[in-house]
């Protein structure tokens, strides 16, 4: 072992009243810890709340959806979905829908909903993911009622559970008229996603009872489109719209919901000022307790540089210092902000009200590239917070250290 290990060791372990510095290296070590847990975690959970917010809202609706200009019906659905798959590599199923506002109601009372009938043979959405009582089963039963998936919270506020029959008034091409129609449902599942924005709202059917309901013969509002990847939603909503014309009108996930991009958006703005702050409270930690142990001792330092060590062998044995103590202070707050976020993410420990955040508890997403760029970083400013420490221990002159100590 070089002597510029072995006392870069023993000024971490020791001080010359039995213990101080020990105490200060532990507190500096700590506060690394914490610096970087907080990185870790915080940035875990900026990313789950992205990746939560986006896969519920793409499983409702989907990456691409096409809707009839001014809530046209739109026709000849499997002729236009083969030439969007034949023109469009990237898209991975597209799914006709019926949705339009109507109103249910039950024993207890009356409510406005968003009733979308889906095909339940080309269905894609993540709905059943979420049931919570009964069944997602769409399937149309010979002889039996219309199914419908309510979202819990809707259903808690109409008094409504599995098994129980609903009437439900639709609006549908006549309306100008006043004609509605009203068809009666059973109600065979309930979901709960933690978006209130759907659970208050969404309610679910196959898709011929939809277009009875409705009054749209074999016309749809809409068509689905699921990609193989979200980034290329924006070219394939401009290509789609170019394909199929009037009265046609593509629109991405990201421009539906337009609101709820940009608050997530504007969560990520203050990020880097919080971290930085975190920074730089952990580089002053360790600048500090380098400064304290360059002062404690001089005296050493000046019977080192008087029995030949060099500049740059003093400033290696404070470098180190600062770098031991990044290093276990980064290793400690990787384990420590693995653990806050594997407790969170299995026994959800802090709960979120779900009609203000969209969800009911606090989403954590563990990436591998989070854990090693807090590190990088960490690690990368316990050397730079070293140096200045180091330069001036190296500079010491060792008669007047020796001297002064």
């Amino acid at each position: 072992m070089s002597y510029v290990s072995f006392i870069s060791q023993r000024y971490l372990r020791s001080g010359r009243n039995g213990g101080f510095f020990s105490f200060i290296t532990t507190i500096a070590i700590l506060g690394v810890m914490l610096g970087s847990a907080t990185l870790i975690v915080a940035l875990s959970v900026l990313g789950g709340f992205e990746r939560e917010i986006t896969e519920k809202v793409i499983g409702f609706t989907s990456h691409v959806q096409v809707v009839g200009f001014q809530n046209q019906p739109l026709h000849d659905f499997e002729e236009n979905a083969a030439r969007i798959s034949r023109a469009f590599p990237v898209v991975t199923a597209v799914t006709p829908f019926v949705g339009r506002e109507a109103l249910l109601r039950s024993r207890t009372g009356v409510d406005g909903i968003y009733l979308k009938g889906i095909d339940p043979l080309r269905d894609v959405s993540t709905t059943r993911r979420y049931i919570v009582a009964g069944r997602y089963d769409l399937d149309r039963e010979q002889g039996g009622l219309p199914k419908m998936v309510l979202g819990r919270r809707l259903a808690s506020r109409l008094a409504v559970d599995v098994g129980d029959k609903v009437t439900v008034f639709g609006i549908g091409r006549l309306a100008e008229q006043g004609a509605a129609r009203v068809m009666q449902f059973r109600v065979v599942g309930l979901y709960e996603s933690g978006m209130a924005e759907y659970d208050d709202v969404y309610a679910f059917t196959d898709l011929r009872d939809a277009q009875t309901l409705f009054q749209m013969a074999e016309g749809v509002s809409g068509f689905d489109i699921l990609l193989s990847s979200v980034d290329s939603a924006a070219v394939v909503a401009d290509g789609v719209q170019d394909l199929l014309g009037y009265p046609h009108y593509a629109r991405t996930v990201y421009e539906s919901y337009r609101n709820l991009f940009s608050w997530i958006e504007l969560q990520k703005k203050p990020i880097p000022i919080i971290l930085g702050l975190i920074t730089i409270v952990a580089t002053v930690n360790i600048i500090g307790t380098l400064l304290m142990m360059v002062l404690d001792k001089t005296g050493e330092i000046g019977v080192l540089r008087a029995m030949g060590a060099t500049r740059m062998g003093i400033t290696g044995i404070f470098v180190r210092q600062g770098m031991i103590i990044g290093l276990i202070g980064t290793i400690l707050g990787n384990v420590l902000a693995w653990a806050l976020c594997y407790t969170q993410e299995v026994f959800h420990v802090i709960s979120l009200p779900s009609d203000i955040y969209f969800m009911s508890s606090v989403p954590i997403l563990l990436r591998g590239q989070d854990f090693l760029l807090v590190s990088s970083v960490t690690l990368a400013l316990c050397f730079l917070s070293s140096l200045l420490p180091a330069r001036l221990a190296a500079r010491l002159r060792p008669v007047n250290a020796i001297r002064f100590s």
